[in-house]
């Protein structure tokens, strides 16, 4: 049987935001070159919804993450690193049986960075309705879930599905569609429209849904999700756009960075737009939020980039469109371009 990863009363401060869904141990190399080159890997800590704890926790937010990890090595070391970035672990259960996931990053080839993943039976695929029951809820004012849960076993689509039916009791849930089509090879991807139509607040990539739903096109998804009361459609470097009940949509360009990896980076708007939706931020703040806090992500290797220091974050959040337009984020700050 799983246990429990920490005992009770480790955190007295409550939680805003839970986040469930799966996280692996991520490798990424220390040195240039193919995988097959690579002799120095380092060890992190990476997965969509822990990794949103995570820049939740960095912007202030009480965040908690649930999810099942084995028994095992990689297990504890996932663990206690997501631990030490703030985030309550105490809902994590720890299984005997099945494995923790892992997976690789690429770096130096013609396409980017590809990312390979050893998954099959984790210890994740194993949750299931169940769950739901032992979930600790009280003071929770947001549940973030992505598509990647319910793609890895018919017991996580049940899991989700059974989340996003349950009464709110005035909490609302996020589903970040979160496009993997290896994990969907088996699946039927359908299931994403119906479990995204369920929820409150829906973030999807126009290049996923052209793939999924065979459009990009905002307007033409916002009539295909007409449910969700918000809808975030983002446009990679171009930026993103929002709608809200039957308000004109809202659009907000990206910031111009200096990109060291991409990869990551969806998670990291995502947690910097729930964070000021939280703060009832306006529409076009949220949207700037969510691309500041991607900023720090495309700015590392890492899944989860160091915060921005907060001087640079009110400047640009207070910059007029010109400004922001102007500005370039690097390594070493902004640079007015």
């Amino acid at each position: 049987m799983a246990v429990s990863a920490r005992g009770p009363g480790c955190w007295e401060t409550g939680t805003e935001v839970l986040c469930l869904g799966e996280s692996m141990a991520l490798f990424v190399p220390a040195e240039p070159g193919p995988a097959g080159e690579v002799r120095v890997w380092q060890r992190t800590a990476g997965g969509a919804e822990s990794n949103v704890a995570c820049h939740l926790v960095s912007l202030g937010v009480r965040a908690a993450w649930v999810s099942a990890l084995g028994q095992d090595p990689f297990g504890y070391a996932l663990l206690g690193e997501i631990e030490a970035a703030g985030v309550d672990v105490t809902q994590v259960r720890m299984d005997p049986d099945r494995p923790t996931g892992v997976y690789f990053k690429e770096t130096g080839t013609d396409g980017g960075s590809p990312v390979r993943y050893y998954r099959r039976g984790s210890a994740a695929s194993g949750m299931g309705p169940d769950l739901l029951h032992r979930l600790e809820l009280d003071g929770v004012r947001l549940i973030h879930l992505s598509g990647i849960t319910p793609a890895l076993s018919a017991g996580c689509e049940q899991l989700v599905r059974a989340l996003l039916t349950s009464p709110r009791a005035g909490r609302r849930i996020s589903f970040d569609v979160n496009w993997r089509p290896a994990l969907w090879q088996d699946r039927d991807p359908a299931v994403l429209s119906e479990l995204a139509a369920l929820a409150d607040i829906v973030f999807v990539g126009d290049d996923e849904a052209a793939e999924i739903w065979g459009t990009g096109d905002a307007m033409a998804l916002r009539a295909l999700l007409p449910q969700p009361s918000t809808l975030v459609v983002k446009h990679g470097e171009r930026g993103a756009t929002v709608f809200e009940g039957g308000r004109a949509p809202v659009f907000a360009p990206a910031l111009q960075v200096e990109v060291v990896e991409a990869v990551g980076a969806g998670d990291a708007f995502a947690a910097g737009f729930l964070a000021a939706a939280l703060r009832q931020e306006p529409p076009e703040t949220r949207l700037r939020c969510g691309h500041l806090q991607a900023a720090s992500t495309l700015l590392t290797h890492n899944d989860v980039g160091e915060p921005l220091p907060p001087g640079v974050v009110a400047e640009l959040l207070a910059a007029d469109d010109r400004a922001w337009a102007a500005a370039r984020l690097t390594g070493t700050g902004v640079v007015r371009v």
